[in-house]
């Protein structure tokens, strides 16, 4: 957003300092629940994957699923945490209807991570975003309100399939100084997550959430302002914009000599404003203590080691070595390695041909043009590396035309046919060939007399017009680099 679209004017805007903290929360990809064995399984019947344990009924046993442990573990190390060897559980009390036992179990004074960092690339800088720690705890229910939202709701369901579904919660420091930075160190994490396989983060599903505490302060200041937190971000173009409203909010009222007051502001994306929810000064005590029903966890190091031998290589040391093995652009490395799944795609296609820079065109602009277009993932893909090393090695040896090899690409994507099959069906191999190819550059010089006098007076557009009326007489199938030697020499000559 521009100082012209929020009316802060640059003398303003330098006088104050905004500072963000993210609290991001994240389902584990797990098949069960975190202390029960209902399924996670989304978007099945309401209330269909529920059990007395995660519904909370008298005389039942939680028992912690062992993988969403490990999953958590994966992470504090892949965010460079240091794993505390003794964990524990506790009661957060108070009552909500998403929350059927009137208390979640969740971590407090002893998270699972703590003290970690997070790396992210922005606006020509590298900055480093503390993590302050990275806690389990156990999810809630799903409200589904009656109305626009939360706040004008008339009545609310409550679907419990959701709760107890694994969660980890991970919480930066308030290192974070503008809304589009928030926006970068989101997308770094996530791809993060996803690079080491806890977490599909979708946050249509609900399965990555975020809330923001933002605040400002006088430039120069190390006193930290009155905070807000904001609800309702539902994507990371959220997060940006409601932090960005919130920033220039703040400014605008201490500018007017106000106080800011502490408080949980709802998100409105419709109106593109935050809407005050309730006064942190009225904040609830959640009255922590050690869960009784769960025993401490003594983590042990060997299998915190066993556990960091499993990470893959995470997506920024992979940027890094794509620019320094492959000799790509540092844009190309950032876009293929946002996915694992598109980085992997990248490096079998180089397996199988070994020009970087012609697999990375490729993948970036006709693939992901043709997924993007029916809104599908690289794993999704019906084409495989081969079709990808196939077509570019029969551009390569001259047999097709960049135009050609475009037009049977997209065929073989609808159709899931190999390159080679299609282009021997119907006849496009490449004509290269200069006696078949002198015929074709007779007519059309024949028929275009006005550009072939342009460019015998000098203007070089005009061949790229007629390289372009070979090409349509052969439907493509011309070798282009030919067509324009043949052309120049027979126009110099005349």
């Amino acid at each position: 957003m521009t100082t012209v679209e929020h009316g802060l004017s640059k003398e303003v805007e330098l006088k104050y300092e905004t500072v963000i903290g993210l609290e991001v929360h994240v389902e584990l990809l797990t098949a069960s629940k975190i202390f029960c064995n209902c399924s996670t399984q989304f978007g099945a019947e309401p209330n269909s994957h529920t059990c007395p344990i995660c519904l909370g009924l008298p005389g039942v046993l939680p028992v912690v699923n062992k993988r969403a442990v490990e999953f958590a573990i994966r992470t504090a190390l892949a965010l460079n945490c240091k794993v505390s060897e003794f964990s524990k559980f506790d009661r957060k009390n108070y009552f909500y209807p998403d929350l059927p036992k009137n208390y979640q179990i969740s971590q407090y004074d002893l998270p699972l991570g703590l003290e970690g960092h997070l790396t992210i690339s922005y606006d020509g800088e590298v900055r480093r975003i503390g993590i302050r720690r990275v806690h389990l705890e156990e999810e809630a229910g799903k409200s589904i309100h009656e109305g626009s939202d939360i706040v004008g709701a008339s009545y609310s369901l409550e679907d419990y399939n959701r709760a107890g579904i694994p969660l980890l919660e991970i919480v930066s420091e308030p290192d974070i100084r503008s809304p589009r930075e928030a926006y970068v160190y989101l997308n770094t994490l996530r791809n993060i997550l996803r690079y080491i396989g806890v977490s599909d983060c979708k946050m249509e599903e609900g399965s990555l959430r975020c809330d923001a505490n933002i605040s400002v302060r006088r430039a120069g200041s190390t006193t930290f302002g009155a905070q807000t937190e904001l609800k309702n971000l539902n994507s990371f173009r959220a997060v940006e914009k409601g932090l960005e409203y919130e920033r220039v909010r703040q400014i605008r009222a201490l500018e007017r000599g106000e106080e800011i007051v502490r408080e949980t502001r709802h998100w409105d994306e419709a109106r593109g404003v935050t809407v005050s929810m309730r006064s942190k000064e009225e904040a609830h005590d959640y009255r922590y203590f050690p869960e009784p029903d769960l025993v401490p966890m003594v983590i042990d190091r060997e299998w915190v080691e066993q556990v960091r031998s499993t990470l893959p290589e995470l997506p920024a040391a992979r940027r890094e070595r794509f620019i320094k093995e492959y000799g790509l652009p540092e844009y190309d490395a950032e876009l293929l390695t946002e996915s694992r799944a598109l980085a992997d795609f990248f490096e079998e296609c180089v397996k199988g041909h070994h020009d970087a820079k012609a697999v990375s065109n490729w993948v970036m602009s006709e693939l992901l043009g043709l997924l993007n277009a029916e809104g599908k993932s690289i794993e999704e893909s019906p084409v495989t590396p081969e079709y990808v090393v196939q077509v570019l090695d029969l551009m390569a040896k001259g047999t097709i035309s960049g135009r050609i090899a475009k037009e049977v690409f997209e065929e073989s994507f609808r159709t899931g046919r190999m390159p080679g099959a299609i282009i021997e069906e119907r006849g496009l191999v490449q004509i290269s060939d200069e006696s078949q190819l002198a015929g074709v550059i007779a007519e059309v010089i024949r028929e275009n007399p006005g550009p072939c006098a342009d460019f015998a007076a000098g203007k070089e557009k005009a061949l790229t017009f007629l390289v372009g009326q070979v090409m349509k007489k052969t439907k493509g199938r011309a070798n282009p680099r030919l067509v324009n030697k043949l052309l120049k020499d027979r126009l110099e000559r005349a």
